[in-house]
């Protein structure tokens, strides 16, 4: 079967009942192996096969050949140890008396690692405690058995069977003869059946039996009178049999994810029982009756089941419950008077308008994501600690709030709250009130001495905070008033002594003037200060100088001209975020011994000064949109040597004078740790000039998966463009193809995507553009339109109906925390793949025609929409010109709000107007008839892709826009295939750029003008090794992920570089019958240099970052590398076989190299055998003709050969 098709259908129907040996392989290759003592001269080093599978350690006995005996070495309780003496060699012994030795010598030091890894968990395995998990057994080792003293035993997630296909194999019946087992994991392996061995293993005290697909559990199992832990979750059971009740010492029965439909009445009698966990059932209606015959249990968790109402049936109180779950349900009111002794009630995302509470031991309440307007606890809970009421509708805090002596947080955020009780500041416990996204016009004046610590009223609109709030709030360490009116702050003191142990300070997005600044000298312990998009017009140097513990300050968006230089005196500053300022010199920034991040896009700098030497912590430095700066080449030399480095790169111009249709800004803000988890893709020149992709992409907390998103998911919709051109297939096409590219990275890993490609019908000259948005986790599009947002994407969680339906259909697990398996809180989601099929990476996928009604479009990562409404985002970017600067707007926005994940902006400026179609004065005459098929294999054809020149009219890129992906180095325009080959010279009739088949004659933005080709021809050696852009890397190691390459090897590939400068629309390709698959038969590079005698390589977007990203994240200088190769190996490898697959050699027969010596020949044959075709074809039909842009003859521009060699 073919690779790709078994492939497919492993991923949609799972892994076959019975496969072959392979399958149960972690690691093999082949490596130099010596049997014995080093010691001994008569053992030597011979190249074999080596495999991993299960517990063992297989070498091959004959030479690069998997025939013939197999040595096995059983590695449970042996160990693996390092050879010091030879490089990248490792040592294997078994257990025993009679233990052997081998030792490997690996090719590479990941190679040695991922061996030293693996081996290591399964050499470490106690003799009493063995860890067989994910190890895709079908049946039990027999080294397993080799001791019967086993008291601990896990073989989750494998594929065992009761009684496997093979003879000699032993299957789950022989688990019985481990008579000291106690503890057995068999989750995750589909059985089918209740394994009835576990039974007869006497000493048996926990079993985990979830998610094997169990539609029954046999009365057998009462038996088991030693059992205390039970774990049935994750199956289709609807009832439980009589038996159970024989388990007199089992304290934990797990139920979640099965089917049934009301309690089981058999938990009457398991009094040792104290928590009911039946979560992700079918329960509608909760009958008090069947928990008031239960008065052992304590804790009820009935989450994400579809309960509507309680039946309480004439019961007096339950006073045995003292914790209630009823998370996710579809309950329009609660009275949960009748719960007495409550402790603890978690009612969040259900329907409640009214909520009623018993209060007497009341200690934490969450009603949040409701439609309450009426919160009633009766008596006052004077033991309540924790209430988060938020996402409600509640107008008003209730009055019994205040008298809570004890409630230390309180988060009313997201009501209609207008005004906060004065006596709730009184309250001597309080120390976190969380009332942002309210409508408080003002806080209680009069404040008398209050113990809170975290204060944040953002997002109401408040025009002043009361002015004894910073004096009499002496704990404070935390305010947030962002996102408010204010024009002044309040003072910390009155004298100069203060108090103030004030540490964060977020004032973004208010209407503070310089008179605010000296007031904030009261605060010497601020480490974060947050005063962007403001009224500020300066900074006094006096001021700064005073808050010597400030670690990170973000001034961006006022009318600063520039930082002071007493910022030298904060010596712990990391980070200076001063984006869209009017800064003209350049800050003492780089003197700081702990700068980190400096931000200094979008003002107007002309020059950097630099020290000596850089700060060694610096990370981060964007200087774009600066359009005065000019750097010399010493400083763009030590400036590129940090990790990520940003500026623009010079504009060409756009020559056709054509306007742009739409033009881009991006950003990029690290999280937690420093971490980039994000990352953005922009091609505003895709495929060709009418179409563009753009990108966001979000590894929550990993770094691999979006940078491997970034660099692959472009060359995958190109291809998919060539199959379909309907836009949800190639859409959800691309995503499901990228699952697969993900390899082994994808396995354990994920990450959040949203893509957005605009494109032109070229068959319907007078139709619009259409913009297609697709999905997966929490990455999304809102397009404005008419001022008003379109959201183009959809989130899928647990909140989707449809979603969690399916998610419970494949008996995966939520965790309380609402996650997948406690792994991702997306259903749909790119990686993951050993969460397959609860989730899956089907896109959602929108298409709308662009008009000019639309102003722009916004693709955000998880971090920003979390933090900022679709409404708000559009109307803060809405009057922003420059497109980065709205981006970078939308990114601070975001971190002064709370957001302290990663965030990637992508804002996308459109100009679509009436006549936004083609108005091309297309001559009707002289069309080129296409050639022949010709009687010869694609295999031996000559691709020539042509590329733009200078005066093409594309859509340019923002004036501050760093581009991440260049079109300059298309993906489009690669291949790892070998074997193309074009002529030294350009032939002798081509037209020049003066020549009169270029008539002067108005041109379209959709079809600017083509100037002539030229071609030339450079042999290099490209060396494609396994770098870190074509590889995922392994969080913990940071070493290439297993899968990704598959071998690892250095493979050398002769190419040829094709330099032109026009490049065919995509019809008149279609009418030359250049077969699809003809692309992939060669590299097609553009060469990266300015060759003499031809114009300067057109520039595709206005401005772009300078060079390349490399590695780490840092963007190289732009190289004039003779070798074009060493550029193309940052991006991913195109073959059929996988983006991340080492490309194989190719067979000598799918060649065709042209010897020197013979070009001049060849280049006759070829042009006389298109003269024949020239004479023996007809014209083309006049209605495909106008669809040219230009009339070549065949002899002038050679893009297809049929060659006869």
């Amino acid at each position: 079967m073919d690779s790709e098709i078994g492939c497919l259908i492993r991923f949609y129907a799972g892994k076959p009942h019975s496969t072959g040996s392979s399958e149960r392989i972690q690691l093999s290759g082949m490596y130099n192996v010596r049997k014995g003592k080093m010691q001994l001269p008569v053992n030597r080093w011979t190249r074999r096969q080596v495999i991993l599978c299960g517990t063992c350690l297989i070498v091959s006995s004959v030479k690069d050949s998997l025939t013939g005996k197999m040595h096995v070495l059983p590695l449970i309780g042996g160990k693996v140890e390092e050879v010091k003496k030879h490089q990248h060699c490792l040592a294997f012994s078994s257990s025993g008396p009679q233990s052997q030795t081998y030792y490997i010598c690996f090719d590479t030091f990941t190679e040695y690692l991922r061996w030293l890894r693996q081996v290591s968990k399964v050499a470490s395995q106690r003799i009493s405690s063995v860890d067989l998990s994910c190890c895709s057994l079908e049946h039990l080792p027999a080294n397993l058995f080799y001791s019967q003293d086993l008291t601990h035993l896990n073989l989750k997630q494998n594929f065992l069977r009761q009684n496997p296909s093979l003879p000699a194999a032993r299957g789950l019946n022989e688990l019985q003869r481990f008579t000291k087992l106690k503890s057995l994991n068999l989750s995750n392996n589909h059985l089918g059946d209740f394994p009835l061995a576990v039974c007869s293993i006497p000493t048996l005290a926990e079993l985990n039996v979830s998610c094997n697909a169990l539609r029954s559990v046999p009365a057998a199992v009462g038996v088991m009178h030693n059992l205390q832990t039970f774990l049935l979750d994750g199956n289709f059971l609807q009832s439980l049999p009589a038996e159970l009740e024989n388990m007199k010492q089992l304290s934990y029965l797990g139920l979640s994810f099965n089917e049934f439909t009301d309690i089981p009445e058999v938990l009457e009698k398991l009094t040792a029982v104290d928590k009911l966990c039946m979560s992700g059932n079918c329960m509608e209606t909760l009958r008090l009756q069947a928990l008031r015959k239960m008065p052992h249990i304590k804790h009820v968790d009935l989450r994400l089941n579809i309960i509507r109402k309680l039946i309480a049936d004439e019961v007096d109180f339950l006073q045995h419950v003292t914790q209630l779950d009823l998370r996710d349900n579809k309950l329009g009111d609660l009275d949960a008077m009748i719960f007495n002794n409550i402790e603890v009630l978690h009612c969040e995302r259900n329907q409640l308008v009214t909520l009623d509470i018993c209060g007497y031991f009341l200690k934490a309440l969450y009603a949040s994501s409701n439609e309450l307007v009426q919160l009633d606890v009766y008596p006052v809970p004077n033991y309540l600690s924790y209430m988060d009421v938020s996402r409600n509708r509640l107008e008003n805090v209730p009055e019994w709030v205040c008298e809570s002596r004890k409630l230390e947080v309180l988060d009313i955020g997201h009501n209609q709250i207008c005004e906060l009780p004065a006596r709730l500041f009184c309250n001597s416990s309080l120390r976190k009130l969380l009332a942002g996204h309210n409508q408080l016009a003002r806080l209680p004046e009069r404040l008398e001495r209050t113990s809170v610590e975290v204060l944040d009223v953002q997002h109401n609109q408040l025009l002043e905070l009361p002015p004894n709030l910073l004096m009499k709030a002496d704990s404070l360490r935390f305010l947030n008033a962002s996102a408010n009116k204010l024009e002044s702050l309040p003072p910390a003191t009155l004298s100069e002594e203060t108090n103030s142990i004030l540490q964060e300070l977020y004032l973004t997005n208010n209407s503070l003037t310089d008179k605010c600044v000296p007031l904030l000298t009261g605060h010497p312990h601020l480490k974060i200060l947050h005063m962007a998009y403001n009224r500020l017009q300066s900074f006094p140097a006096s001021k700064m100088a005073k808050l010597e513990e400030l670690e990170e300050i973000d001034l961006s968006g006022n009318k600063l001209k520039a930082i002071p230089t007493t910022i030298m005196n904060c010596r712990r500053v990391h980070t200076v975020i001063a984006h869209s300022n009017c800064i003209e010199v350049f800050p003492e920034v780089m003197q700081l011994p702990e700068i980190k991040c400096v931000d200094l896009s979008c003002n107007e700098l002309s020059e950097v000064t630099l020290p000596e030497n850089l700060p060694p912590k610096l990370q981060e430095l964007d200087l774009t949109g600066n359009p005065r700066l000019v750097l010399d080449h010493k400083t763009l030399e030590l400036l590129n040597n940090i990790r990520c480095f940003k500026i623009d790169q010079p504009s060409t111009g756009d020559a056709s004078g054509a306007p742009a249709v739409w033009s881009h800004g991006y950003t990029e803000a690290s999280g937690v740790k420093n971490k980039l988890c994000v990352a953005a893709l922009s091609v505003n020149n895709f495929c060709d000039n009418r179409e563009a992709l753009y990108g966001v992409f979000d590894g929550d907390r990993n770094v691999e998966v979006p940078y491997l998103l970034q660099c692959t998911m472009s060359d995958i919709l190109a291809e998919e463009l060539q199959k379909t051109k309907n836009e949800e297939e190639y859409m959800v096409n691309t995503f499901i193809v990228m699952q697969r590219k993900l390899g082994t990275a994808g396995q354990k890993l994920g990450g959040a995507a949203v893509l957005c490609h605009i494109k032109h019908d070229p068959v319907d000259p007078g139709g619009s553009f259409t913009l297609t948005s697709a999905n997966v986790g929490k990455c999304q599009t809102v397009l404005c339109r008419n001022g008003k947002p379109l959201p183009l994407s959809r989130s899928y969680i647990m909140s989707c109906e449809e979603e969690l339906k399916r998610i419970k259909q494949h008996k995966a697990i939520i965790t309380e925390d609402g996650k997948v398996n406690g792994v991702t809180e997306s259903t749909r989601i790119l990686g993951y793949t050993f969460l397959h099929p609860s989730v899956m990476p089907r896109p959602h996928v929108q298409s709308v025609l662009l008009t000019p009604q639309d102003e722009f479009f916004i693709l955000g990562s998880k971090g920003l929409w979390d933090s900022l409404s679709v409404e708000e985002a559009v109307e803060a970017v809405r009057n922003v010109p420059d497109a980065l600067a709205a981006a970078k707007k939308l990114c601070t926005l975001a971190q002064s709000y709370g957001c302290h994940d990663s965030i990637s902006a992508v804002v996308v400026q459109l100009s679509v107007t009436e006549d936004s179609f083609c108005c091309c004065e297309l001559s009707a005459s002289g069309a080129v008839p296409p050639p022949s098929p010709g009687i010869f294999p694609p295999s031996v054809n000559m691709v020539i892709k042509d590329r733009p020149s200078d005066g093409l009219g594309v859509p340019s890129s923002s004036s501050g826009m760093a581009s991440e992906i260049s079109s300059e180095l298309s993906t489009s325009e690669m291949s790892s295939e070998v074997g193309s080959t074009a002529s030294d010279e350009p032939p002798p009739g081509a037209l020049s750029e003066n020549s009169p088949a270029y008539p002067s004659e108005q041109r379209c933005m959709l079809h600017p003008v083509c100037l002539s080709n030229s071609f030339q021809r450079q042999l290099s050696s490209a060396t494609f090794s396994s770098a870190f852009s074509d590889n995922g890397l392994d969080s913990d190691d940071e070493e290439p992920i297993e899968g990704v390459f598959t071998n690892g090897s250095r493979v050398e590939v002769e190419v040829d570089i094709h330099c032109s400068r026009a490049k065919e629309k995509e019809k008149q390709q279609h009418l030359l019958q250049v077969p699809a698959e003809a692309s992939d038969e060669g590299i097609v590079i553009s060469a990266n240099e300015d060759e003499p005698g031809l114009p300067r390589k057109a520039d595709f977007s206005a401005v772009g970052t300078i060079g390349r990203r490399r590695a780490n994240g840092s963007v190289a200088p732009q190289e004039r590398s003779h070798n074009v190769i060493e550029v193309a190996t940052d991006a991913p490898l195109r073959k059929p076989g996988g983006y991340f697959a080492a490309p194989a050699q190719p067979d000598p027969d799918d060649q065709f190299i042209i010897p020197p010596e013979l070009e001049e020949e060849v280049k006759e044959i070829m042009k006389h055998h298109q003269e024949q075709q020239q004479q023996q074809q007809p014209p083309p039909p006049p209605q495909l003709q106008p669809q040219l842009p230009r009339h070549y003859q065949l002899d002038q521009l050679p893009d297809y050969y049929d060659t006869p060699l």
